[in-house]
């Protein structure tokens, strides 16, 4: 069903002064005419004003909030890995400092070396083992672990690129080689950089 449409202004001004005007034909209903006035009164109901409307409310800050602040991050920032030279600079010294200063800098030249680069996580372990061992009993103090910064292991079931980087420090620092290993470091840049690490050993007894 369609809405009807309401009388504007004009309309009722207009039905207002023909009901005022308007005589019957019959003069015995002279007395409808002040009737039909008074009835196109209550029909026609003057016209109602529409409230203004009401502007929206500014947004509400947050509690603390200053004009100019800085917003905070939705979600806390995630800290970045630690590598495996950042985590062996950040623990305990257990030998000379002025040594380990001389040998952080490279300038302490290694007695033996052994180069893990290219090897699988399997194959290194048991190489790692045998090379430090050897190098304890044969009284030697310093020597350089060269992993390189690694493409992952291409064994059987892959690992992440630099496997060998981050899991010898952590060979060196458990049984057997944990006993001999007096302290491990990031090699300097001429001897391998990250790609490498000084093995200080124990004095033997």
């Amino acid at each position: 069903m369609r809405r009807r449409r309401g009388l504007t202004p004009e309309d009722r001004d207009l039905w207002s002064r023909v009901a005022r005007t308007a005589e019957p034909l019959d003069p015995k209903r002279k007395g409808q005419a002040a009737d039909l006035a008074a009835f196109s009164a209550f029909v026609v109901p003057p016209a109602v004003a529409q409230p203004a409307p009401t502007p929206p409310s500014p947004p509400q800050l947050p509690a603390r909030f200053r004009v100019g602040q800085a917003a905070k991050p939705a979600s806390p920032v995630v800290a970045r890995p630690q590598t495996p030279a950042e985590r062996l600079s950040q623990a305990g010294l257990r030998m000379d400092a002025r040594t380990h200063r001389k040998m952080s800098q490279g300038k302490l030249r290694p007695e033996a070396r052994l180069d893990l680069h290219g090897l699988t996580l399997a194959a290194a372990g048991p190489e790692l083992v045998h090379f430090i061992l050897s190098c304890h009993a044969s009284g030697l103090r310093l020597v350089l672990v060269i992993t390189g910064k690694g493409r992952g292991d291409h064994g059987p079931l892959p690992t992440r690129p630099g496997a060998l980087r981050h899991q010898v420090p952590y060979w060196l620092h458990s049984p057997p080689l944990a006993a001999v290993v007096q302290q491990v470091t990031a090699a300097h840049f001429r001897h391998g950089g990250d790609g490498a690490y000084y093995v200080y050993l124990r004095r033997t007894q």
